[in-house]
């Protein structure tokens, strides 16, 4: 009972379709009652006409002369119409079962009467004729109450019958006048957080009475779009102010190399310039992550995942020789999916450059291109330590870098690769690349797939 009631708070459609349905039941209720009385009393009064009518015609023919003692029954024993004088009735006579007459008594007064005789109850007409005689038209409550029920049932049966069919329309029709408002609410959840900013939320079909708070999302919309933007502008502005610093900082640790020192200041030189460069480093995947955060065009023309591979082989393959690392690409398999070159070859370099840094001397990288569910998936492996499973959610936040892995970083590149990919509509997913051995990582991106088809090029 307390979910239900928690449910009507919540819920408008809820409370809406519970009040619906509770005036539909509560109305048909109440019209069906009223039609079951009207149409009940309606067929008793038509029973009663006829034992009128019956009465009315005797009294025009006048009974004959013939008219026998113990009165006439005509139908069967339900639907019999008993016709007698009144006062006929004589203790020695058989039941009226057995082919007798009604026990009514002398006195009783003209008019219509509910009399119990012989163990039932009789519906009697008592009339006086125009020469004095009197007589009973009756006929058997019992059967004259179950015609008058069939016939109230089936004038309330239309009622019986458009209930449930309402019922069933007003749920329609109230999901219906709320389809909008989730199918919004689904659009929302399908938009990655570029494409809020760069396109409002479309009101139309929207009910009016939602229209002012799309509207007002849309606003909400624009001014966490316009801090975001201001928000990346300053990382990118204040990663280009201190490049030039750290720049200056290394030449002069450069030219400081050359002089003459101790060897513990050599050695703190050392330790300042690879600060240094670790430094140049953080900077260079800051801004890297301002453009991959800022809006792009849309490509024009698909790009050959094989062509953006071997760009980032000549550009990461003195990284690799320096640790003795086999990088190459398996197969020959090319596949050409709708990205941004410059998007598909960061995306690609951070998984790579990744891959390589934590992977041991003389370990193994392998790129490849494959496809599943009609889908292009880019794979990089490495035989490297791979993430937890506990891991690989917090992997792609910014800052963040396992503990343990003794590789010095920003922490940034996968929170690059994650931006990159939901602007692009990809997929990121991690693995081990022995999932019997737990090691090595296998990192997989699925993309739409460009086909050629007549006329152009269309999405897989």
């Amino acid at each position: 009972m307390d979910g239900i009631k928690r449910r009507l708070n919540e819920s408008v459609q809820v409370r809406l379709s519970f009040a619906l349905t509770l005036g539909i039941l509560v109305f048909g209720a109440v019209a069906g009652a009223f039609s079951f009385v009207s149409a009940l009393d309606e067929a008793h009064e038509l029973q009663d006409d006829v034992l009128r009518q019956v009465a009315a015609l005797l009294d025009r023919e006048r009974l004959p002369a013939d008219f026998p003692e113990g009165g006439i029954q005509g139908g069967n024993e339900e639907s019999r119409v008993i016709v007698q004088r009144l006062g006929s009735w004589r203790p020695s006579a058989p039941g009226i079962d057995a082919g007798g007459v009604l026990r009514l008594e002398k006195s009783l007064p003209d008019g219509l009467l509910t009399v119990a005789t012989n163990g039932e109850n009789f519906r009697v007409l008592v009339r006086t004729m125009k020469d004095g005689q009197r007589i009973a038209v009756a006929q058997e409550e019992g059967f004259r109450d179950e015609i008058a029920r069939d016939g109230a049932l089936r004038a309330v049966m239309p009622f019986l019958l458009l209930i449930p069919l309402l019922l069933l329309m007003v749920a329609r029709l109230v999901r219906g006048m709320f389809q909008p408002i989730a199918e919004l609410s689904r659009e929302v959840d399908r938009r990655a957080e570029l494409q809020l900013q760069l396109h409002s939320l479309d009101a139309e079909g929207v009910p009016v009475e939602i229209k002012p708070f799309v509207s007002a999302i849309n606003r909400l919309l624009e001014r966490v779009a316009q801090s975001m933007r201001a928000q990346r502008r300053f990382v990118a502005d204040a990663a280009h102010e201190l490049r030039s610093p750290l720049a200056a900082l290394s030449l002069q640790a450069e030219r400081l190399a050359d002089a003459e020192m101790s060897d513990a200041a050599r050695e703190r030189l050392s330790a300042l310039r690879g600060g240094i460069a670790r430094g140049r480093d953080l900077l260079d995947q800051l801004l890297a992550l301002a453009r991959a955060q800022s809006a792009v065009e849309p490509p024009l023309s698909p790009v050959s995942v094989l062509g953006v591979y071997r760009r980032v082989l000549e550009d990461l393959l003195p990284l690799a020789e320096a640790k003795h690392i086999d990088i190459g690409v398996e197969g020959e398999r090319d596949a050409r999916v709708w990205a941004n070159e410059l998007d598909l070859f960061a995306l690609v370099r951070n998984l790579a450059d990744n891959a390589i840094r934590y992977t041991p001397e003389g370990g193994r990288v392998d790129l490849a291109v494959g496809e599943a569910d009609g889908r292009t998936v880019l794979t990089i492996d490495d035989t490297g330590p791979g993430i937890p499973e506990e891991e690989r959610e917090r992997v792609f936040d910014p800052f963040y870098r396992s503990l343990g892995s003794g590789q010095q970083g920003a922490g940034l590149g996968l929170s690059i690769v994650r931006t990159i990919a939901e602007r692009i509509g990809a997929r990121v997913s991690l693995s081990f690349r022995d999932e019997a051995g737990q090691s090595g990582l296998r990192v997989s991106v699925s993309m739409q797939e460009a086909r050629e088809e007549r006329g152009g090029l269309s999405l897989g």
